[in-house]
């Protein structure tokens, strides 16, 4: 894969839930905060386009023998995606420390 860069895109669902962990950020720590939080995940998923399979295998999914879906974290917040062809698709940021399973399981498996 060396110089093959991938075309990133972000679901309509995991560019909600990167509005909301702004929000949220911006309203319990402040805007500067938030920002800092925001640029830095911008540039994880960036380098997605280059490194797509820098991502591991979340265990709540491989639990359920599911192997196409990777993730990257960055500070709590988890990166759900699958890459394929020369494409990565976001499908979910969330909290890591919040239940994932039924997250999971209604938003990927509903794919």
């Amino acid at each position: 894969m060396d110089g093959m860069q991938f075309k990133v895109e972000m679901t309509r669902d995991a560019t909600e839930d990167l509005r909301l962990i702004y929000e949220y950020i911006a309203d319990e720590d402040g805007i500067s905060r938030a920002n800092d939080i925001l640029d830095k995940v911008l540039v994880l998923i960036d380098d997605l386009s280059s490194f797509p399979q820098r991502g591991v295998y979340p265990k709540e999914l491989i639990a359920l023998g599911i192997q196409e879906y990777r993730q990257v974290i960055i500070y709590s917040y988890r990166v759900i995606y699958r890459s394929f062809e020369q494409q990565v698709i976001i499908y979910l940021i969330v909290d890591g420390r919040r239940d994932l399973q039924s997250v999971l399981a209604k938003r990927l498996l509903a794919q």
